[in-house]
């Protein structure tokens, strides 16, 4: 079984992140209103970035570390720009190895 960690752009053109066993399905979840929360009073919205792991630890642990980046990052991220993250995560945590470093191992979705 897989796990996604995906990030929304939101109407408002905001970013929503979150993680899922089921990209597809819950993608339709926000679209149709079927998921109280941020995304709720934002539609539509659109996936924008989104990114397979085999346990759903991986993808959790993806989703909360995506939630604490700026959106200069997330929007790096989403570009592909390996570059721009690293640059960007070097200037808050120069040493810190992260779990979301292991995308590059598992390519990008």
């Amino acid at each position: 079984m897989s796990f996604w960690a995906y990030i929304l752009r939101c109407a408002d053109n905001s970013y929503y992140t979150g993680h899922t066993d089921n990209l597809e399905k819950r993608i339709g979840e926000h679209q149709a209103v079927e998921i109280e929360g941020y995304t709720f009073t934002r539609l539509p919205v659109a996936l924008v970035f989104s990114q397979e792991f085999p346990s759903r630890e991986e993808a959790k642990a993806c989703e909360r570390q995506i939630k604490g980046w700026s959106r200069r990052k997330k929007e790096a991220l989403m570009r592909g720009d390996w570059a721009e993250v690293s640059r960007l995560a070097r200037k808050k945590h120069p040493s810190t190895v992260r779990p979301f470093d292991k995308l590059r191992t598992h390519g990008s979705g």
